[in-house]
């Protein structure tokens, strides 16, 4: 590993047993993978769409202000349902947080995530600008 790239661990159970980072600064990007409204072992939000993915932002916006970055500084995010009928309520919550920045965005329903009580995981891809190495 080089200097030029760090990375941030948020303490999800998930994290320490399955052995990835929260996010992973890396030139001048920022990634952050799949985020849940888990904070430790507790959902917040459990059967509210709409409050997963407020709450999954939150933590993933936390994670890119780590490398003082904010929301203004996200390019992507990508958006993990587990049912179609909750499009309309997680794109309230992104159009809340993201509304003046639009970074470019990719919704998608899936099968399922490894706890049912999960409705909603998201990512997000930011930009640092030019960064020394």
């Amino acid at each position: 590993m080089t200097d030029a790239v760090r990375r941030v661990q948020s303490g999800s159970p998930w994290e320490e047993s399955f052995g990835f980072a929260r996010a992973v600064a890396a030139g001048d990007r920022v990634l952050v993978g799949g985020t849940t409204s888990f904070k430790g072992r507790v959902l917040y939000g459990e059967g509210d769409p709409y409050e997963q993915a407020r709450v999954a932002f939150a933590h993933a916006v936390e994670a890119i202000g780590e490398f003082g970055l904010d929301i203004g500084s996200v390019l992507r995010t990508r958006m993990y349902l587990s049912h179609a009928r909750d499009v309309d309520e997680v794109g309230r919550a992104h159009r809340e947080i993201f509304g003046a920045v639009r970074p470019v965005s990719t919704l998608l329903v899936v099968e399922g995530f490894v706890d049912p009580r999960i409705l909603v995981e998201v990512e997000l891809e930011a930009y640092r600008g030019a960064v020394d190495s």
